[in-house]
């Protein structure tokens, strides 16, 4: 509840009001751990405030990304699916499945530390996509290349 106080408060300081269409779509945004295209952000946030549009839900993400608050990933050609901005953000894409796995083990602390020496600049989050085949798709192909021989 405590994350969903401070995005509101951050809208209110950029100047937008707070509506409870946005606050629906807030508390859905402000849960952990979930990657949602704007289809799922509006089911979920339509179960909170139902009648709630697909177009509130869509300029809410716009306001939300400009402010940082949330960001776009592109898997696919499914079209974005947004995470949280705060911090560091590490997946795991498959190319075959779309399937994204989250990782926590940060790689990247290092070179935020000598990025920021070296160019005196404050980094805040960062996103490190890996992209290749996931054990699922691998076997899908092996069985597919053993039935073709």
């Amino acid at each position: 509840m405590r994350r969903k106080q401070m995005l509101v408060e951050r809208l209110r300081c950029a100047g937008y009001k707070i509506t409870p269409p946005r606050l629906a779509v807030l508390e859905v945004i402000s849960q952990e751990g979930e990657h949602l295209n704007p289809n799922e952000i509006l089911g979920r946030a339509q179960t909170i405030r139902p009648g709630l549009g697909r177009a509130t839900v869509y300029r809410t993400l716009e306001i939300l990304t400009q402010l940082g608050i949330v960001r776009p990933i592109y898997v696919g050609e499914s079209g974005p699916m947004y995470i949280r901005a705060e911090g560091g953000h590490h997946h795991l894409v498959c190319s075959e499945c779309g399937r994204i796995i989250d990782f926590d083990e940060c790689v990247a602390e290092e070179m935020v530390h000598d990025l920021r020496e070296r160019f005196d600049f404050e980094i805040t989050s960062h996103l490190l996509e890996f992209y290749g085949v996931c054990a699922a798709c691998r076997k899908l192909q092996e069985a597919n290349e053993f039935k073709s021989r």
